[in-house]
């Protein structure tokens, strides 16, 4: 089991969205590459081809960065990256912590009232996406207790 301030990151998500940005540029590279240009009797030119390939890179991209989410905790806070943003929360502005509902990630609930999804644990994950959300509440819990 990993410690309380070790990194959040997802594991099946991670795995499958790599894979993907490796697929999505050869499967596109190679269909730009076969696709007929006007010397074969087909209507593809140097750019659309071009384009085909770049949109095989776009879709890497978008995995690339699926595969980058996480959650990172500090002294002062939680910093959440997810597909879109990156966000730091202060112990003291997190009042609970769930992972219910049919949810496919943890759903932080702020104190002002907004949530907040931590893409970085997810319910994919099983019985280790469960644990990693027991631990995120704990180490909510530890940060927001008082020091003595």
């Amino acid at each position: 089991m990993p410690a309380l301030s070790e990194p959040f990151v997802p594991g099946r998500g991670r795995r499958v969205a790599l894979a993907a940005a490796g697929i999505s540029v050869g499967l596109f590279g190679v269909v730009a590459w076969l696709l007929p240009g006007p010397d074969e009797g087909g209507d593809w030119r140097l750019g659309d081809r071009l384009m085909m390939w770049g949109l095989g890179l776009a879709i890497a991209a978008l995995m690339a960065r699926y595969a980058r989410i996480g959650a990172w905790p500090f002294a002062s806070g939680l910093r959440v990256r997810n597909l879109l943003l990156t966000r730091e929360i202060p112990w003291a502005e997190i009042e609970d912590v769930r992972f219910g509902g049919g949810e496919p990630w943890v759903q932080l609930e702020l104190i002002d009232g907004e949530t907040l999804a931590v893409m970085a644990i997810q319910r994919a994950d099983g019985p280790r996406g469960q644990g990693e959300a027991e631990r995120l509440a704990a180490l909510v819990a530890e940060r927001q207790r008082p020091a003595d």
